[in-house]
């Protein structure tokens, strides 16, 4: 397997020319030792399955046709430290970085829920406190296939999605590529909804609301 480290641009859409069905992807793959999002990953890449992975920090290059437009996608995985639930300076790095997040969780782990959790507050406090749009993430419950040990249902997944503004999926990597391909489909979308919301116009309510604001500083100004 080849991996490349990337410096692919963020996503962007050139919508004429040879490169209006391209689009380019930044995704970091994020959670605690042993819930598969290594083998999330590659799986996604090769259609493979891997258990057995080294603590090897990576960004794998990998181009995809997605609903008839050529994805370029750049994949930051790497080896789950506590500090990247905090405000350090890779944890900023990452959130910059990215155009989206996969929060990789183990049905089977609870402890590895709660750092999803935690996961998902810090990259939205990241966003706020940097300034910048909201990030489309992804979270995804692993190992669906070993049910018999779960012990985070699939209602405390939704819900945590739900309350958090994400997307929820729960897969087994082991044994269906489909669901993997799944998430990073679901993901490109919420990306592309993402950049397309920034790059519209404000619309008649934002121009009203705008015009309405104009006119009540000069009401103020004048009295």
């Amino acid at each position: 397997m080849v991996l490349s480290v990337s410096n692919a641009a963020q996503f962007s859409i050139d919508m004429t020319g040879p490169n209006a069905l391209k689009m380019e992807a930044n995704i970091v793959v994020l959670g605690t030792d042993n819930v598969g999002k290594s083998a999330l990953t590659v799986r996604f890449l090769t259609r493979r399955f891997i258990g057995e992975y080294g603590h090897i920090e990576s960004i794998y290059s990998h181009n995809v046709i997605v609903d008839g437009r050529e994805v370029t996608f750049s994949i930051w995985d790497s080896p789950y430290s506590q500090l990247s639930e905090t405000t350090t300076p890779i944890h900023e790095k990452r959130v910059q970085w990215a155009d989206g997040f996969v929060l990789v969780y183990s049905i089977c782990d609870r402890a590895s829920f709660n750092a999803v959790a935690r996961l998902v507050q810090g990259i939205k406090a990241s966003k706020d406190f940097l300034g910048m749009e909201k990030v489309p993430v992804v979270i995804v419950g692993n190992k669906r296939d070993l049910h018999h040990r779960r012990t985070v249902t699939s209602e405390e997944g939704r819900l945590l999605a739900l309350t958090t503004d994400c997307q929820f999926y729960e897969v087994s990597v082991a044994e269906n590529y489909h669901g993997v391909l799944m998430v990073f489909h679901g993901l490109t979308d919420r990306i592309r909804e993402s950049r397309s919301a920034v790059k519209k116009p404000a619309g008649i309510k934002g121009i009203v609301k705008t015009v309405s604001a104009v006119f009540a500083r000069r009401r103020t100004d004048s009295l």
